[in-house]
């Protein structure tokens, strides 16, 4: 089956520190994206393509054919997860460049 992998999901996870924060938030980073996983391919809405740490943050990229289908199979996941708490998701509805929409986690 191939299908087009155009939209992104991109979620920005706040760190304690400027760099690449600690071996603990690793650790809970590494966790969630593993339950992300789970739920992009459970729902069949895309894939979890990694994480990038550094600048204070970490960012994790999953991708699909739907910004808003993938974004709505994670969001249980990210709702319930305390270090999301000041981070942020980015929908990108197309390939680079193309329309955005941004999702604060307060």
């Amino acid at each position: 089956m191939s299908v087009k992998i155009e939209h992104c999901v991109k979620v920005h996870v706040p760190l304690s520190n400027p760099g690449r924060g600690t071996a603990e938030e690793h650790a809970s980073i590494h966790s969630v994206s593993d339950r992300l996983q789970d739920a992009i391919v459970l729902q069949e809405v895309g894939e979890f393509d990694g994480d990038e740490f550094g600048g204070g943050e970490c960012q994790l990229f999953m991708y699909g054919p739907d910004a808003n289908a993938l974004f709505e199979a994670i969001l249980p996941i990210l709702s319930s997860w305390p270090a999301l708490k000041g981070g942020y998701a980015v929908k990108r509805f197309g390939p680079p460049g193309s329309r955005t929409e941004k999702v604060k986690f307060d």
